[in-house]
């Protein structure tokens, strides 16, 4: 039987890029959750009668995120994918993403840009990289298990997944935090290399000094998972 495919895109004050990318999506349903964007977004939404969900307020990535795993959940969706408003990701990467779920062999992927050479030409900052690699580190020696782009947003979740993050999906520091969750609970994680973009407008929330911030309480929170416990 067909899988039931949702792509959840949140979305704040992406007037510039969110046409773009709902056009890039072939045979796909989606939703965007648009977190109390300020710009025209929401007004872009209406005007072309896009699937969207608004939040009254800006609840962050977390809680927009959070957000479209419940309304998987709540529309019966097999298969959901994190897929961001900017343009970031590609989507003729979704099917091979979403096909190791499709086959029963994991319940989560990660679309990762450093574990095939030549994968996708965009792999952010130095300074971003050497971040996400310790992170990594971390996350090994916590699990035995390596996950290499810890920070990736470009994900696939199957049912019990979704069921799961549609009640428990972290506010802050969402992609390194639940990927870790989801391994000690264990629920089977696999990378899967996928073409990644230059964001087509707009600036990521992780730069500069802020690197360096987002490292240190993602190591924090880590630590925090490691130590009590949690359960499906």
């Amino acid at each position: 039987m067909k899988k039931k495919v949702l792509l959840i895109i949140p979305a704040h004050n992406e007037e510039a890029s969110i046409e773009k990318t709902i056009s890039s999506i072939k045979n796909y349903d989606y939703v965007i959750i648009n977190d109390g964007s300020t710009d025209k977004t929401e007004q872009i939404l209406k005007d072309n009668n896009f699937s969207h969900v608004n939040l009254s307020f800006n609840l962050g990535i977390g809680g927009a995120v959070q957000t479209g795993y419940k309304y998987a959940l709540e529309n019966n969706y097999d298969i959901a994918v994190q897929f961001d408003a900017d343009g970031q990701h590609d989507a003729d990467s979704i099917e091979t993403l979403i096909q190791p779920i499709v086959n029963g062999e994991t319940n989560f992927t990660i679309g990762s840009r450093f574990i095939k050479k030549n994968s996708t030409n965009f792999k952010s900052s130095f300074l971003r990289r050497i971040g996400i690699r310790l992170i990594s580190n971390v996350i090994f020696i916590f699990s035995r298990t390596r996950i290499y782009d810890t920070t990736s947003g470009f994900r696939a979740a199957d049912r019990d997944v979704i069921t799961y993050f549609a009640e428990h999906y972290p506010k802050e520091y969402p992609e390194p935090v639940s990927d870790y969750e989801l391994i000690k609970l264990g629920f089977k994680v696999t990378e899967i290399p996928v073409k990644m973009h230059e964001r087509e407008a707009g600036k990521s929330s992780i730069h500069t000094w802020k690197s360096a911030y987002y490292v240190i309480n993602v190591l924090l929170s880590l630590f925090v998972i490691k130590l009590r416990r949690i359960k499906k």
